[in-house]
């Protein structure tokens, strides 16, 4: 064998060179993916602790920068077959560029800004370092390798100065940034999808939407049991209990969901536009995600007859609202899947306006009329598509 026909060795390769490639995800991005665990759940802390407009600006915008730092190592690893020594070097400090961000998430408002930006800009240079080390290997990528080594060195130097300046300057600087990443993904002509060499394997990025959304979803769990176990488990009523469970359960559904309807589905065509969509409509599902297991940790701060906290209710109505939108949104760009065609658009209306109605229903019901409404809202995805599917078949 020779040295570089072994993965330790071999150099950053396109898939389309390649004569035999898979979708399946490497151990390297399963640990990457760890760091997000305790990323996401220390920022779920940090909307609980912020349950205000200006918390939850914080919190999206922190969650979205967490997230590109993810999405865009995806793609990497989608486009390019990598897995040598120095590969696994850089993927090792950029986990410690993630480490430095979670850190400084319950203090982002404050002192651990300056912690946030820096680690969010070494993590951009070493996204640089990886295309750099693509475009010395593959001559026919050398295109879109300039100009991706050329804007994460640019933007690195924009989000490190937002270090030192004065704020709310550095915010506005910062989401700017942002913002301007994203649009050299999306604008006609100058879009990097332009260069036909920028072509993911969408098989292995919907793989790792699917496992991005499992952690962002279980961060869900750990809100309920931490909550519960500094609560007291031995203290509280039985109905606390009760709630306990139904928080629970309802994020198993919400998982159920996902992936019986869109989870680990390619999108049905290459067009950018439909790439673009399948991007940002996971981005937004995952946002909201985080937003009810937040909200579903209030459970086992109430028993039946209480009211549900408002500010818990809001993020936890809304945020369901979005997710069930945004299931809505990629059974449009998806390949065509069974289950979808009994969880339609009727039963996805129906869940986005009984969540929202039950946010506005919550002020004047206990949470035990309130659980119901907001579980119709959410079990009604499951219930309705899987009695018509039962009714289909068994009549065939």
């Amino acid at each position: 064998m020779a040295l570089n026909d072994h993965p330790m060795w071999r150099k950053p390769q396109h898939h389309h060179d390649l004569e035999n490639t898979h979708d399946h995800v490497h151990w390297v991005e399963l640990f990457y993916d760890l760091i997000h665990v305790v990323t996401i759940f220390l920022l779920g802390n940090y909307l609980s602790d912020h349950l205000d407009l200006q918390g939850f600006l914080t919190f999206a915008g922190v969650f979205i920068a967490l997230w590109y730092a993810w999405g865009e190592l995806s793609i990497f690893n989608s486009i390019y077959v990598s897995t040598d020594f120095w590969h696994r070097i850089i993927m090792s400090l950029m986990i410690c560029t993630v480490m430095f961000m979670a850190a400084a998430v319950p203090a982002i408002d404050g002192k651990g800004w300056t912690f946030f930006v820096l680690g969010f800009a070494a993590n951009r240079l070493l996204m640089a370092a990886l295309y750099f080390r693509a475009r010395r290997t593959n001559a026919a990528s050398k295109s879109f390798c300039n100009e991706h080594i050329r804007n994460f060195l640019i933007f690195a130097s924009i989000f490190a100065a937002t270090a030192f300046l004065p704020k709310p300057l550095a915010y506005w600087v910062f989401a700017a940034a942002m913002v301007t990443t994203q649009l050299v993904y999306m604008i006609p002509r100058i879009s990097v999808l332009r260069f036909d060499r920028f072509a993911p394997r969408l098989g292995h990025m919907s793989e790792r939407f699917a496992l991005l959304t499992l952690i962002v979803l279980g961060e869900g769990f750990f809100k309920l049991v931490v909550t519960l176990s500094e609560k007291g488990i031995y203290k509280v009523t039985p109905d606390v209990l009760v709630n306990f469970v139904i928080g629970g359960v309802s994020m198993f559904v919400m998982c159920w969901i996902y992936f019986d309807f869109v989870g680990n589905a390619k999108p049905k065509d290459n067009k950018p536009a439909t790439i673009v969509i399948w991007w940002l409509a996971h981005l937004v599902l995952m946002l909201c995600g985080v937003m009810v297991g937040v909200a579903l940790a209030a459970e086992v701060k109430v028993g039946f007859w209480d009211p549900y906290p408002v500010k818990y209710a809001a993020i936890g109505c809304f945020g369901l609202a979005g997710y069930i939108a945004m299931l809505w949104v990629l059974r449009q760009i998806i390949e065509d899947r069974v289950a979808s065609r009994f969880g339609r658009g009727d039963v996805r209306l129906f869940g986005i306006l009984c969540a929202i109605g039950t946010y506005f229903a919550v002020p004047h019901v206990p949470s035990l009329v309130a659980n119901l409404l907001w579980g119709t809202a959410l079990f009604s995805q499951i219930v309705v598509p899987v009695s018509r599917a039962w009714m289909t078949f068994r009549n065939d």
